[in-house]
């Protein structure tokens, strides 16, 4: 379960830098508070996993699919 947050909080910060995006302005595209989104980044105590309905978001936001955020792809 560690690695596969891991993964997603890897992956979640790698495609929001690809895309030139800050934490605060993905926040506001997903329309979230910006300390939610910076916990699904987060490695550790703080992290919260998305729920599907974000992951989703998240996926079009990014231009990705759920997939390769989950880590299921390359």
């Amino acid at each position: 379960m560690q690695l596969f947050m891991e993964i997603v909080s890897i992956r979640l910060k790698e495609e929001r830098l690809c895309n030139g995006l800050t934490q605060k302005k993905l926040a506001q595209m997903l329309d979230i508070p910006l300390r939610a989104y910076q916990n699904y980044e987060a490695i550790g105590k703080n992290h919260r996993e998305p729920d599907c309905e974000m992951l989703v978001r998240i996926s079009t936001a990014l231009n990705i699919t759920i997939d390769y955020l989950l880590g299921k792809e390359n």
